[in-house]
């Protein structure tokens, strides 16, 4: 274990996911941090707090999340990368200013370690509640980015994908952690500085009389500038022109809203990451993230050794969502099983892509733990229903402690 010169953390460490979602911030270029303590994510504020007196970095603690998400707004056109981190009631105070920070383009990653909900819920126990709030919570027509680590070497790797990503196309982007992967504890290896691929900013070529903070290059995404550089910036939440300056009409806005869904549907296949298993003969694919991803090995591990043909989907983006890859296996599978703690939220998604051509069967659970694997096991099977058996008799997984 040993620091680079910049304070930078090098080498094998044994860090809760919180942590290494600090860590990886730090790797990123993060240097501002505005943030509110609230469990489970408090831990990333914590690590920061300490690590950036070495980094040069400055760390503010704000009086709600509310401001916290409006300085990383500000600290973002300020010319430095920015974050905050926040959980269950706390992400959904930041919504407002989450809808500023897309209509503004601004570049910030927004950490939420999820917990059960709804309200105050269960705020040191574990929830996945939060999925389509990530997608939908702001009001308006807009795309988003959000990433879902399983591992605390996940935290640390997804937390630099996050910055990168938010730096190339100029939004928000969430890494939708939840609470038993914020608190788990493994090793995480960060590699030297040079060895991180680090985005920086798209800092525009042109000179302040030619620069306009809204002016859109071939892959829809605006060039930014550097306050404070001699650049005449004007940034709002009205829907506006390409200075940046209000514009009050219906052409304005079409032209304004539809640019920001398209710099996110347009290159959606850039953006995509998901790891997939067994998928070019699968029955029954399991379509997982997050730390349902860890607990449905178990039952897939027991499915295969039942001689099942099982295939997998672990959403690493959860948004944008890979409808084409669903639309896809659904013309030859049988079924898919989607484990989620939470009522049903992105097996909405799953069913919808489907679109009928193969059944869609959740695997609930309210929050507070992790499944049973032997409920994803049944689910596998019930996929199967009125399929050929098994080449093997069916057995039960043995029930372990789970993460």
């Amino acid at each position: 274990m040993k620091a680079s010169p910049e304070g930078v953390l090098t080498g094998a460490h044994y860090l809760d996911g919180d942590h290494a979602c600090a860590e990886g911030a730090l790797a990123a270029g993060c240097r501002f941090f505005a943030g509110y303590p609230i469990t489970p994510s408090t831990e990333i504020a914590e690590r920061i707090a300490r690590r950036f007196p070495k980094v040069g970095g400055v760390f503010i603690q704000m009086e709600d999340e509310m401001a916290s998400m409006a300085a990383i707004l500000g600290a973002a056109w300020g010319g430095v990368k920015a974050m905050t981190c926040t959980s269950g009631p706390g992400f959904s105070l930041m919504m407002e200013n989450i809808g500023l920070g897309i209509m503004m383009e601004v570049p910030c990653v927004v950490a939420n370690v999820q917990r059960g909900g709804p309200s105050t819920g269960l705020p040191t126990m574990v929830g996945q509640q939060d999925m389509m709030q990530a997608r939908w919570g702001s009001h308006g027509d807009y795309g988003i980015i959000a990433l879902s680590p399983n591992s605390p070497q996940e935290c640390f790797d997804r937390t630099i994908q996050a910055f990168n990503l938010s730096e190339q196309y100029r939004l928000p982007v969430f890494v939708m952690m939840d609470e038993c992967v914020g608190h788990m504890t493994e090793k995480v290896v960060i590699p030297e500085p040079d060895a991180i691929e680090v985005v920086p900013r798209r800092l525009s070529p042109l000179p302040p009389g030619e620069y306009l903070p809204y002016a859109a290059n071939g892959d829809k995404v605006p060039d930014m500038v550097t306050a404070g550089e001699g650049y005449r910036i004007h940034t709002t939440g009205l829907t506006h022109d390409e200075r940046g300056y209000p514009d009050m009409t219906a052409e304005a806005q079409d032209k304004l809203v539809r640019r920001l869904r398209a710099k996110i549907d347009d290159n959606a296949e850039k953006i995509y990451d998901h790891e997939c298993k067994r998928l070019d003969d699968a029955d029954v694919v399991v379509v997982s993230y997050g730390i349902t991803s860890r607990v449905a090995r178990a039952a897939i591990d027991a499915a295969l050794d039942d001689g099942l043909r099982v295939g997998e989907i672990r959403l690493i983006t959860v948004w944008p969502f890979p409808a084409e890859l669903i639309r896809d296996l659904a013309a030859n599978t049988k079924a898919f099983v989607v484990p989620e703690i939470n009522l049903g939220q992105m097996v909405l998604e799953v069913e919808r892509a489907a679109a009928g051509a193969a059944r869609t069967i959740p695997v609930t659970h309210a929050g507070g733990w992790v499944h049973d694997p032997q409920t994803i096991y049944d689910a596998i099977r019930e996929g199967l229903r009125g399929n050929a058996a098994p080449r093997k008799s069916a057995r039960k997984p043995r029930k372990e402690k789970q993460p």
